[in-house]
């Protein structure tokens, strides 16, 4: 089975990246990591290390030579979560300068899935035409934002309703997070 791409950046967040990859392995996908370096001090200052040995494979930042660099690697959809503002305007304007971005300038001109996960606030204009020119070209742009309709006590509750989206997104099924629909009126 292809694998998909998982990649971490030097914003805050890394929980969104860490329990998306546990729901992506408990759904049985393989789950590629590629990190930026600041995406690694983030990671393991924000207590998230240990990922880095639950992730199937781990690939450096300045490797262009690892086979998620070609549009000939096949995989089932790249996921950067959390991501920084710098890594979102080089994939906006195909600098692939690093692994990561190259990763996902590929994900792009083949037309495979492509979910981002800004983390930035407040956001200016810059920020905002980055986003719609990667939205233009077929890239999925999902700030984490969570609901609360579900009423969620825990903050990986809180995460769990945005990663639902993601995998939602990824066309998977999944029991992360209920729907509007499963929601009892008495809930409502």
């Amino acid at each position: 089975m292809e694998p998909y791409i998982l990649g971490i950046t030097g914003a805050s967040g890394a929980i969104y990246a860490h329990r998306l990859l546990r729901h992506l392995k408990e759904l049985g996908a393989e789950v590629h990591l590629v990190l930026t370096e600041h995406g690694r001090q983030v990671l393991a200052f924000e207590g998230h290390k240990e990922m880095l040995d639950e992730a199937d494979k781990v690939y450096r930042n300045d490797d262009l030579f690892a086979p998620i660099a070609s549009g000939s690697y096949r995989h089932r959809g790249m996921i950067i979560a959390p991501c920084s503002m710098a890594t979102l305007g080089k994939i906006a304007h195909g600098i692939g300068d690093s692994l990561l971005a190259r990763a996902a300038d590929v994900a792009l001109k083949e037309r495979r899935r492509l979910i981002i996960l800004p983390r930035e606030t407040p956001m200016h204009a810059v920020h905002f035409r980055n986003q719609a020119i990667l939205s233009d070209l077929g890239a999925v742009i999902m700030p984490p934002n969570p609901a609360f309709y579900l009423k969620p006590k825990t903050i990986e509750d809180l995460v769990d309703t945005v990663l639902a989206r993601v995998l939602d997104h990824l066309g998977l099924d999944h029991p992360v997070s209920r729907r509007w629909r499963e929601m009892g009126a008495d809930e409502r």
